[in-house]
């Protein structure tokens, strides 16, 4: 097997995660504004209400512009694979995540959100058989490694308590839910956003509300609802697209910027110090992401027939004949046959390659 690693473009799947990063990340000092007016759980509520409304109003407008869909829509078992993320990613995250919060001081629980890239990562490789190489595990090992300093606080203390389990709880939850993401990232990414977000705020919300919590009066509620679309919803749809092409663990890894831009949106908008930290947060964040773009993973490898519907262009994976009315040349969505093919080039571990390698996948 020949496994190059050579300097690269950008990739748009990379811009995609980054971008899914720099929306989620953004939100968190803008969330912060809003914390003191809304309890925790009601504003986690209203931010995934915010991304499915905001995203289904967007879905009806453009499907009636349109007129047609390129992209696949759910079927069959999608759903089940939707209905696990939903429960892990969407209401047992979250809620694990109030349980841990209301004993574990801020700090504490800051570097311990980063479990969730670490599981992410370990669940793709080990129990999803997605490949890596020396260069991904140490691209992983930097990102992770700046977040951590990046939540650094001298003097916080992580004990093993509920609280504590609690939180490392929350993280499982959330890369379970990734890696189940993936399963049906091939589908419509609005449309599943949109589910995740009706369905998670839906259950956050109201179990603020038996905690008796009261909603706000309707500019913060706008506010909290246009956040959520833009920091929960587009965030989303992009990081789903990413899947698509990248993988779980490397989109997670691009993912894990997130904190890097909430610090440098803090900076700029609360006025935050720049401080050390955050300089040599960056650097090693910035490595990471450097050997993960400069990636390039080419070996013989052999796709088998099959028959499947979902969002493509005509590539060297997608030759076949189309009714008139369908468009070969721009994305479209069609039941369609791959005949069985066995060739090089280079790749992602994508929806279409997903290969056994070698054993030793650190060489």
């Amino acid at each position: 097997m020949k496994i190059a690693h050579t300097k690269s473009r950008i990739s748009q799947p990379a811009c995609l995660a980054i971008g899914a990063a720099i929306l989620f990340g953004a939100s968190t000092p803008a969330a912060k504004l809003l914390t003191g007016q809304i309890h925790p759980q009601l504003l986690a509520g209203l931010l995934y209400l915010g991304s499915g409304v905001g995203l289904l109003l967007y879905s009806l407008v453009t499907n009636s512009i349109a007129g047609s869909k390129s992209e696949n829509r759910l079927k069959g078992l999608d759903f089940a694979w939707l209905a696990a993320a939903v429960l892990f990613g969407g209401i047992a995250g979250p809620l694990l995540l109030m349980i841990g919060l209301s004993s574990t001081t801020a700090g504490a629980a800051s570097l311990l959100l980063n479990m969730e890239a670490v599981f992410t990562a370990l669940l793709a490789w080990f129990a999803f058989k997605e490949n890596f190489d020396r260069r991904i595990l140490l691209g992983m090992l930097a990102i992770v490694g700046g977040s951590i300093l990046l939540a650094w606080q001298p003097g916080a203390v992580i004990a093993i308590s509920i609280g504590s389990l609690a939180i490392v709880g929350a993280c499982f939850c959330w890369a379970l839910d990734n890696n189940f993401t993936r399963n049906i990232s091939e589908a419509d990414p609005v449309q599943i956003a949109a589910i995740k977000g009706l369905v998670a705020g839906a259950v956050n919300a109201g179990m603020a509300f038996v905690y008796g919590s009261r909603l706000p009066n309707i500019s913060i509620l706008s506010e909290a609802a246009a956040l959520g679309f833009m920091g929960y919803g587009l965030s989303l749809v992009l990081f789903i697209r990413a899947l698509r092409h990248l993988g779980t663990a490397r989109t997670g890894a691009y993912f894990s910027t997130a904190p890097f831009t909430g610090a440098i949106l803090s900076v700029l908008i609360l006025h935050e110090p720049i401080t050390g930290q955050l300089v040599l947060a960056g650097c090693f964040m910035a490595l990471g992401v450097w050997l993960h773009l400069t990636e390039a993973h080419e070996h013989e490898h052999s796709h088998p027939a099959e028959e499947h519907d979902h969002m493509h262009s005509h590539d060297e994976h997608h030759q076949h004949e189309h009714d008139p009315n369908i468009s070969a040349g721009e994305p479209h969505s069609h039941w369609h046959k791959h005949v069985a093919i066995t060739h090089s080039h280079p790749h992602y571990p994508d929806t279409q390659h997903r290969h056994e390698h070698i054993k030793d996948k650190l060489s």
